[in-house]
């Protein structure tokens, strides 16, 4: 049996339009609902009720629902507009932001699974406060990764946060790997098989407009150019509020235009033979086709790259040129009057049911959560080990500093050592830059100043930013790949240490690259005072938090006045496992302040840039006299 989760998927459009997006995670959520996994959805609404009902169950903590169905909550209300008619999400109110964060941060979510997490809308807001794992899913948005290149540089950093991408078509994949490069798994969507129902001796076509106006006008001329003598009706679904063309009088007895409050499109394409797609390009909606072929109509479709993946390449329905009626009306007109191949493509459409079942798709994405959760780190010590650690005593870390063997750096080690003594350190991890000299210095003095000393080295990666192998014996060369630098430092018995994650002001490994080692990481430094951003560290935070990584702190010291700034509480270990396991139950003690990082980054200049060498020289050896003069003390 797999595992269940607890899961929100977030969709950006209005929870009461009609649109392919809606419909998708409506579907997808009952699916998944059924196969016993706990599911929320987040989206806009336009009733004050349900955005009123949500609010008080979100402040009550009640998130899921108890009879294990999908709960829906509306995080903000829109204004009862039109939703836009080139498929574009209306951005959401200013207190969006508010109740997601509220839902993100309390919700004992595993997934938070978000639909055309573009910018501004639910889903980007909502990926942006998420604590948990982060999948993505991108439909058919070529409209939105054109307008989002304005934005690019921002729009990446919040798809950085996706620890998985799908699309729902190989040409939105094709599109996305061009535009956001990643890695996409194609998971297509599912249709229902509503029950058919009889139009009688009629031919029945039908048009669903959620596509551009030039293509209902494409539709209703290629109608005008019809044989007389044919028999057929039509039907066009139109959302609530949307203003559809005028019909001239020999169509009106022959065309119905129906709203999403009359019906519903699945009723509309259930009683259609024929189902038309006639989009320009500009905002295809190829669910569409997925679900008439679904409901066992046969398309017939512009020739798009999305829509001829659907059809595939002709095999599921007919297809035309977009913008040429006269070739629209050819094809249409071949459906209408050849039962023979009009048979023949409706044996086609049906063969293809059990592709779509949604159970199919829900059970794709269970295998892609699945994979995702099983780079969680589990337990790292046993019984036996926690047992002896909690008759140590607490003493006082930090994981992160340098010396003068560290070319940016002029603290010498017998100074440092004096310092961790001042300050009440009862260990350190002295993590010069691509050296191991000066740790080792350290530990062979440090039974002298009564300091623990971890061997350890920040390694700087060929392109994918620095790591930190603690307890380790050899120095490692720098310049080598992430994945090379891991192997080196497990080799000689370390743990893998990740400094200052995301911070792009240091060299630093990105999220992708993360993700790439994400189980061979020990530890991550979660708070770094150096860090001029909080929210590069409070993103650590959330990475470490959604892999169940052990979180570290250092003060990153340039300079003796900041060492133990930020500290760790622990109980005294002996080795690495141990560390580890101490390290998993320890409390970070520190005080984040924007003046702090500018003092200790003045100091770090004026001690290692802006004073002559003479006198460096001169002040270190000041230094070091002090320092040992107070070693027996």
């Amino acid at each position: 049996m797999s595992e269940r989760f607890a899961i929100a998927q977030v969709s950006p459009h209005p929870w009461e339009d009609e649109h392919e997006v809606g419909a998708f995670v409506r579907s997808l959520s009952e699916e998944l609902a059924r196969r016993g996994h706990r599911m929320i959805v987040l989206a806009p609404s336009r009733s004050p009720a349900l955005v009123r009902d949500s609010r008080r169950l979100i402040r009550a903590g009640d998130f899921f629902d108890p009879d294990g169905g999908v709960r829906v909550l509306g995080v903000g209300e829109l204004l009862p507009l039109a939703p836009s008619r080139r498929g574009t999400p209306p951005a959401p109110p200013l207190d969006v932001a508010r109740t997601l964060d509220d839902v993100l941060s309390r919700a004992p979510l595993d997934f938070v699974h978000v639909h055309e997490p573009f910018a501004p809308s639910t889903a980007s807001v909502a990926l942006r406060h998420s604590r948990a794992l982060n999948v993505g899913t991108f439909h058919a948005p070529a409209e939105r990764v054109i307008s989002t290149q304005v934005a690019r540089r921002f729009v990446e950093r919040f798809f950085g946060r996706l620890d998985a991408r799908t699309a729902s078509f190989d040409a939105t994949r094709k599109l996305l790997e061009r535009a956001f490069p990643a890695s996409y798994e194609v998971v297509r969507a599912g249709a229902e098989t509503p029950q058919r129902t009889d139009g009688g001796d009629e031919l029945r076509l039908a048009f669903v407009d959620h596509e551009d106006r030039q293509a209902l006008r494409l539709f209703l001329r290629a109608l005008r150019r019809l044989p007389d003598e044919v028999a057929w009706r039509a039907t066009i679904f139109t959302p609530v509020g949307a203003r559809t063309s005028a019909l001239r009088s020999h169509l009106r007895d022959r065309v119905e235009v129906v709203t999403a409050g009359e019906t519903s499109e699945e009723h509309v394409l259930a009683g259609a033979d024929i189902v038309v797609a006639a989009s320009f390009g500009q905002a295809p909606a190829p669910g569409v086709l997925v679900r008439a072929l679904g409901a066992g109509a046969v398309p017939v479709a512009a020739r798009l790259q999305v829509y001829e993946e659907v059809l595939r390449d002709g095999e599921l329905g007919l297809l035309f040129e977009p913008g040429d009626a006269a070739t629209l009306t050819a094809q249409l007109t071949r459906l209408l009057t050849d039962g023979e191949l009009r048979g023949r493509l409706a044996d086609a459409v049906a063969a293809t049911a059990p592709e779509l079942a949604w159970s199919g798709v829900a059970a794709r994405f269970e295998a892609l959560y699945e994979g995702v959760a099983a780079r969680r780190h589990g337990p790292r010590a046993d019984g036996v080990v926690r047992a002896r650690l909690a008759l140590r005593k607490p003493i006082d870390v930090d994981l992160h500093m340098h010396t003068d063997h560290s070319n940016d750096c002029a603290t010498p080690v017998d100074m440092l050592l004096a310092t961790a003594r001042e300050q009440g350190l009862g260990a350190i991890a002295v993590t010069d830059h691509n050296e191991v000299s000066g740790a080792l210095d350290a530990r062979a003095k440090a039974a002298e100043y009564g300091v623990k000393v971890i061997v350890a080295e920040e390694v700087k990666t060929a392109t994918q930013g620095e790591v930190i192998g603690l307890f380790i014996e050899e120095k490692i060369p720098r310049g080598m790949s992430l994945e090379e630098t891991i192997a080196e430092i497990k080799r000689q018995g370390g743990l893998v240490y990740v400094p200052h994650p995301f911070d792009r002001m240091h060299s630093v490994p990105d999220y992708e690259h993360l993700l790439a080692v994400v189980e061979d990481v020990d530890a991550i430094e979660v708070f770094n005072p150096r860090i001029a951003i909080p929210a590069y560290n409070e993103e650590a935070v959330r990475f470490a938090g959604k892999y169940r990584i052990v979180a570290g702190a250092g003060s990153d010291s340039h300079v003796a006045q900041g060492l133990g700034s930020v500290r760790i509480r622990m109980r005294d270990f002996d080795g690495p496992e141990e560390f580890l396991a101490s390290l998993a139950d320890a409390d970070i003690v520190g005080r984040p302040s924007s003046l702090y990082y500018a003092q200790v980054q003045a100091l770090k200049f004026i001690q290692t840039r802006a004073t002559p060498p003479a006198a460096r020289r001169a002040a270190r050896r000041r230094q070091i006299r002090r320092a040992t003069s107070g070693r027996n003390r």
